[in-house]
């Protein structure tokens, strides 16, 4: 965990953040992926370099179960206290297994935290700028969550299930039909797995990031939305991150 417990300039007063960066070793789509190069620099130290970057953030702590992961974040300037157990490092495992283990072990440690902010490795085009637009943002709405989103590609009203017959009948729905220009539809957003933030307490009593009430989008660019999943997503964002 990252020596930072001083609060930093621009914290609100009072307010303790955790970002738990999660990392573990298994990845069926695309294997190896949290350590795989992209620019030459292991796909997590991005994420942990926007980290550390950040001006609101009181600990940063990297969960995994990879000695190879957590030797990358060790030269990344953060410790790893403990490592994640194997019965939340499999498929079926959940960012509250995980949040919940991470939270748990602190305590012991008379560690406490307001916010827990979740950072997926596999956006690494999301900035220092973008998480402490996201905290800022929770701030001033004295928010208990705060989740990024990105404008969709293409309006989910030109989109649509299809039978076994694959018929179009009704495939699009009368308004769309009644305006085809695209300019004349609502914007739609999508969630785009960068930034999760939620008040610690409601966190851990809903057991979700998507609280029932008080909670916000952040809205991000669309060129910082990559959340990698795949080896096409891969190269995306090597392209975007070279023309950085």
């Amino acid at each position: 965990m990252a020596e930072t417990s001083d609060m930093k300039p621009g914290q609100k007063q009072g307010s303790r953040i955790l970002a738990i960066i999660p990392a573990r070793a298994g990845s069926k789509r695309l294997p190896g992926k949290n350590s795989k190069l992209l620019c030459s620099k292991p796909l997590i130290q991005w994420t942990i370099e926007a980290a550390k970057q950040s001006t609101h953030l009181t600990d940063i702590l990297v969960s995994t179960d990879s000695e190879e992961i957590a030797c990358i974040a060790q030269k990344c300037g953060l410790a790893v206290p403990f490592m994640r157990p194997e019965v939340y490092a499999g498929d079926k495992s959940t960012a509250i297994d995980v949040i919940e283990h991470v939270v748990s072990h602190l305590r012991q440690e008379r560690k406490h935290y307001d916010y827990i902010l979740w950072l997926q490795p596999t956006s690494p085009l999301r900035t220092n700028d973008d998480i402490d637009g996201a905290v800022e943002f929770l701030m001033a709405k004295n928010a208990d969550a705060v989740v990024s989103v990105c404008e969709c590609d293409h309006s989910p009203l030109w989109s649509n299930t299809l039978d076994a017959e694959q018929s179009m009948e009704n495939f699009l729905d009368p308004f769309v039909k009644n305006n085809p220009r695209s300019q004349a539809l609502p914007e739609y957003y999508r969630l785009n797995g960068a930034i999760y933030i939620a008040r610690t307490e409601r966190l851990l009593e809903e057991k979700s990031f998507f609280l029932e009430r008080n909670i916000f989008a952040y809205k991000m660019a669309k060129e910082s939305s990559v959340d990698i999943d795949s080896a096409l997503d891969f190269k995306l964002a090597e392209l975007l991150l070279a023309e950085r």
